[in-house]
């Protein structure tokens, strides 16, 4: 069952300490527009079937990567694309967004994204060792 865009957002506020919604919707935006041209096939399909139908539509319909980013990478792109984010602030959205996803998603779906990503993304899903 996908969860409610509020209740996503409000999670993703509380998780990533944010001051207001928009702050929240912006990191959400554009993590998971990311994450989504690093997944592919059911994998992808899955997660965005757990998740709002807004955020759903950003996954499926992704921004290109030519190449799988790095996790360190994945921050900079991240603090590249939201405005005057730094890598240190891109961080803390990443890591906000991708725990409420991955709770979204489940332990099981978790760990078959994480093999789908390259190595040292786990610490960003908020699993602070290798599952």
């Amino acid at each position: 069952m996908a969860m409610r865009w509020e209740a996503f957002l409000d999670q993703v506020k509380e998780r990533g300490r944010y001051e207001t919604a928009e702050e929240a919707e912006r990191a959400a935006r554009t993590v998971l527009a990311l994450l989504g041209a690093h997944l592919v096939g059911a994998v992808r399909t899955e997660l965005a079937a757990r998740l709002p139908d807004e955020m759903a539509l950003l996954l499926l319909n992704p921004l290109q990567a030519h190449e799988p980013l790095s996790p360190e990478r994945f921050v900079r792109a991240t603090a590249a694309w939201i405005e005057g984010a730094t890598e240190r602030t891109a961080a803390w959205d990443v890591s906000a967004v991708l725990s409420v996803a991955s709770d979204a998603a489940g332990e099981e779906l978790t760990r078959r994204i994480l093999l789908q990503l390259p190595s040292g993304y786990d610490l960003l899903f908020g699993y602070p060792q290798p599952v």
